[in-house]
């Protein structure tokens, strides 16, 4: 037997994934990735990596695709990472995200008991549980209050990974993962999608910024730091589950305010409230309490909000430059 960690993520072209896949290479695992089958491959957080790590062709929705996928690659160790992730979505495709980001967390555990109970299995549950906050800050015993079908989907995920750690002995845990970001975040997400819009005001590609409630709070860190708190969930001597934040809260009009401060424009010359971009049901403040994870894992946070904002403007910046041809100019950019 080799004596080389093996771990399989899902999810492993996302934006968590794909740090993940750089921590673990780091570290000196041998990275497995599962992907969907689609008519067309978006590989782009993964560029850098597809040498260095192997990809295998598996669905959430597929019990026998996740069992063949277990033996074929024999893991030690699971991360969870794929689902249906954006909220706004979840209202119009309820049936899909319940699929994916609840259905699909009991297959694959199924799938790592009847293949190898001994497999470590991570789960990415989501702060968008405790949704309609019934304590601040929020901890590993706060009362959930999902919000969105996203919510409730990710929550079933979490109480059936307590499940399957309770009723079969599989160490299986969940990380509670408060709002993180980075230059790799999904452009409809709302920090990105502001990172993205300000670098293309600057550069004269865009005229305005439409959003939705400026005055929802959040807690936002930076995912890079997150993935390690992941991996180190699964090197405990036993299996329990963690909030994992910041400990501190900013508006998303805080999160414009740095972002336009950063290429010198003043945000009210272009910040629009568009009523198309407020949910149904909103989740007004999260906020994590990870002292836990410290106490336990070592584990904290340390990029600020502002300096984490600054840099997905920059990655931003640098791209819009590159594809439109156009540079930048004036206070605020370097």
């Amino acid at each position: 037997m080799s004596d080389v960690r093996r771990a399989l993520i899902t999810g492993v072209t996302g934006q968590d994934g794909s740090y993940l896949a750089e921590l673990l290479l780091e570290k000196g695992y041998e990275v497995h990735g599962m992907v969907r089958r689609s008519s067309t491959e978006n590989y782009e957080r993964i560029a850098h990596l597809t040498s260095r790590i192997a990809l295998h062709q598996a669905d959430l929705l597929d019990p026998s695709s996740l069992v063949n996928l277990l033996r074929d690659v024999r893991p030690m160790e699971v991360y969870n990472l794929a689902a249906q992730s954006f909220v706004p979505t979840s209202w119009s495709q309820p049936s899909l995200t319940g699929e994916f980001t609840a259905l699909g967390v009991t297959r694959l555990l199924e799938a790592v008991r009847l293949v190898d109970p001994a497999i470590r299995f991570y789960q990415a549950s989501s702060s968008e549980m405790f949704g309609k906050v019934q304590e601040v800050p929020q901890r590993e015993a706060t009362p959930f209050y999902p919000r969105s079908p996203y919510a409730v989907a990710k929550l079933f995920g979490h109480w059936i990974t307590v499940n399957y750690r309770e009723s079969f002995g599989l160490f299986a845990v969940s990380g509670i993962l408060f709002n993180h970001e980075s230059p790799r975040r999904g452009r409809e997400f709302v920090t990105r999608k502001v990172s993205e819009a300000v670098a293309r005001i600057k550069l004269g590609l865009q005229d305005a910024l439409p959003m939705g409630n400026l005055e929802a709070r959040r807690d936002w860190g930076y995912a890079a730091e997150y993935v390690d708190a992941m991996w180190r969930m699964l090197q405990r001597d036993e299996p329990t589950d963690y909030v994992i934040g910041t400990g501190r809260q900013h508006t998303v009009r805080e999160c414009v305010e740095a972002a336009f401060a950063h290429v010198g424009l003043d945000p009210a010359d272009f910040v629009q409230v568009d009523p198309r971009f407020l949910r149904p049901a909103e989740v007004d403040t999260l906020l994590a309490d990870p002292s836990k994870a410290k106490r336990e894992l070592g584990w904290e946070a340390r990029m600020p909000f502002e300096q984490l904002m600054r840099i997905m403007v920059e990655s931003d910046l640098e791209a819009q430059e590159r594809a439109s041809g156009r540079r930048r100019g004036g206070a605020g950019t370097r």
